[in-house]
């Protein structure tokens, strides 16, 4: 096991301790040259683990120009919605019988933030999930990408990361989940147990987060990649075909989904992915391949069934790609990010058009939605009574409402505050 339970003395009054568990250094190494995160006979302390930030800074500025530009206008851009969204919830108040009430606003202390190191580098998801959690205003935030290429690293400095695991998988999410405190020589390791652990990742990552769910929280429990599009007799079936190519060189288990009201319109865009697909270099050619094969498309009687069996099947992406997009848009229920007509390609929301895109998948989008600084915020509610004699209504219901849930003490803690 790479845990190992250590016993802490708690702040209670009776002087018992409580068990805290963190993760076992000397395992974790053992763990990660197993599945090769980190090169077996190269690596030899805990320390290797760990990406310097001088690391990540050097690997920044030996970008070229144009590579550090893009990478700086998609943080940007990133950075600015998040910080958007953060400033449109805030603290309030209200008046209540004899005081206020209200709630407070604010970030958890550590995240942890996953960004795959796979078949594909992904910094977009460095900056996506780092550059998301210190918007929120999270003190410390840890990163975990195993194999990370000299541009995640780049990421990593341009998000401001505070520690840098190049770890991966259910070893990676325990270890933000849980903590490591170690020394290595001279060195001291020190990794919070993050509050919130985010990031998109494969089948074991997914495992992982939803063992650690409730021992701190998590974005979501996210499956294969997936875009559905939606589209008429209007659509350019060159770019439409494009689109659903992007996502199925993913993952072998991506899924492109096509609606359409025309039939013409599906046997243009069927020609256009084989024609394209096979333009692909390898591996995204066969990833592609393979992924089309769970994919389909499917002929409307009108936009409105359209838009009923996208709701049904709630899309990580949603396109719409038809005469009046925004119209069709409007009238969507369930999606994860939405894309409205033929210039918003899905890939521009991969690559940092400022809305997250870390978004649900499987049909979760029915009920939640993508990545967000709310992930990583805190909305505490509060109450304060300054005038007993405004109270005493509300007192008087509380009595009677407890008394019909059969809850005499509750009744009578209220009835400790009639005058």
């Amino acid at each position: 096991p790479i845990r190992t339970t250590t016993t802490t003395t708690t702040s209670s009054s009776n002087g018992s301790t409580t068990p805290s568990t963190k993760i076992h250094a000397d395992n974790l190494l053992q763990v990660a040259k197993r599945l090769k995160d980190v090169d077996e006979k190269s690596s030899s302390a805990v320390s290797d683990l760990l990406v310097t930030k001088e690391a990540c800074q050097t690997a920044f500025e030996s970008l070229s120009e144009t590579e550090r530009t893009a990478l700086q206008n998609i943080h940007g851009r990133i950075q600015a919605f998040a910080q958007m969204q953060r400033k449109s919830v805030v603290d309030m108040e209200m008046d209540i019988p004899g005081g206020k009430a209200g709630h407070t606003v604010s970030p958890c202390k550590a995240a942890g933030c996953y960004a795959p190191g796979g078949r594909y580098p992904l910094p977009s998801s460095v900056l996506m999930t780092a550059v998301t959690a210190r918007a929120a205003g999270c003190e410390t935030v840890v990163l975990a990408s195993p194999k990370p290429a000299p541009i995640t690293l780049a990421a990593a400095h341009l998000a401001g990361v505070d520690a840098f695991l190049c770890i991966g998988g259910a070893q990676a999410v325990a270890t933000m989940a849980y903590g490591l405190d170690a020394t290595d020589g001279e060195k001291t390791i020190h990794i919070p147990p993050c509050d919130v652990i985010c990031g998109p990742g494969n089948q074991w990552v997914t495992a992982a987060k939803s063992i650690v769910n409730g021992k701190c929280g998590i974005d979501m429990l996210a499956g294969p990649s997936e875009v559905l599009v939606i589209c008429d007799d209007t659509a350019n079936a060159k770019i439409v075909a494009a689109d659903l190519i992007a996502q199925a060189e993913h993952d072998v288990v991506a899924r492109a989904i096509l609606l359409s009201t025309s039939a013409e319109t599906i046997d243009a865009v069927d020609k256009e992915v084989k024609t394209q697909v096979n333009a692909l270099p390898e591996p995204n050619r066969s990833t592609a391949l393979e992924a089309l094969k769970q994919s389909f498309a499917v002929k409307c009687e009108s936009i409105e069934q359209c838009v009923a069996i996208s709701d049904d099947i709630a899309p990580e992406h949603l396109e719409i790609q038809t005469k009046d997009s925004q119209a069709v848009a409007n009238m969507c229920a369930n999606y994860g990010g939405l894309f409205i007509g033929t210039n918003a390609a899905e890939v521009l929301g991969d690559y940092g058009a400022g809305p997250n895109h870390t978004l649900p998948t499987g049909g979760t989008g029915r009920y939640t939605g993508g990545l967000s600084v709310f992930n990583f915020l805190r909305i505490r509610t509060w109450m304060r009574v300054d005038d007993a004699s405004e109270s005493q209504g509300m007192v008087s219901d509380s009595v009677v409402m407890a008394r019909l849930e059969g809850l005499e003490g509750h009744a009578r803690a209220a009835e400790a505050r009639k005058l």
